[in-house]
């Protein structure tokens, strides 16, 4: 999957995770929307992690595995490679 790719489908996941987030305050009893949301919840971090792995770091709080822990801040910022 190219780099925009990727990003859209990070982009969809986190979408839907704030959604069923925000669903499951509502309802916290509902099974469904429980087991949708750790499904997406693992589907988004292993977007996010291959993303990092490809592309470099998308989070800033120790999560990337990059050896630099500021390289996040490094020029290209994914918006800018359209």
């Amino acid at each position: 999957m190219c780099e925009i790719d990727l990003l859209n489908e990070i982009r969809k996941y986190q979408f839907y995770a704030i959604e069923l987030n925000l669903y499951l305050d509502n309802f916290p009893s509902n099974k469904k929307a429980i087991n949708d949301y750790k499904k997406i919840s693992e589907r988004l971090d292993y977007l996010i992690t291959n993303y990092e792995y490809n592309f470099g770091p998308l989070r800033n709080f120790g999560s990337a595995s990059t050896e630099d822990p500021i390289a996040w801040i490094a020029p290209p910022w994914p918006w800018e490679n359209y």
